[in-house]
């Protein structure tokens, strides 16, 4: 697998011994706590995904965002809610588990 598809450094560092191993290809927008998106010109925009989510289709705000300001975009920094998915992995894995047996 490429590195491009591993969770960045400060996500494995909050559950290392299953984050490390994470590929990922899609995160539901639902584990989207923010998004950072830095500028050729220096401008960073902090955006809060939680704050309107509900009042906003998310997923055409950032598409639109992201066509918009291609050309001087930099970087795009994806934030997880890393206790989130820590939460409901675990709670996932546990009725998993109670179904086998």
């Amino acid at each position: 697998m490429s590195d491009n598809k591993k969770l960045p450094q400060e996500v494995i560092d909050h559950w290392p011994e299953i984050f490390k191993d994470v590929d990922i290809d899609v995160v539901p927008l639902d584990y989207l706590e923010g998004i950072r998106v830095t500028f050729v010109d220096g401008k960073i925009w902090e955006i809060d995904t939680q704050k309107n989510s509900e009042k906003i289709n998310l997923e055409e705000a950032i598409e639109s965002l992201l066509i918009e300001y291609e050309d001087v975009i930099e970087n795009v920094d994806f934030r997880l809610d890393t206790v989130r998915v820590k939460r409901d992995v675990k709670k996932r894995t546990a009725q998993f588990l109670k179904k086998r047996r």
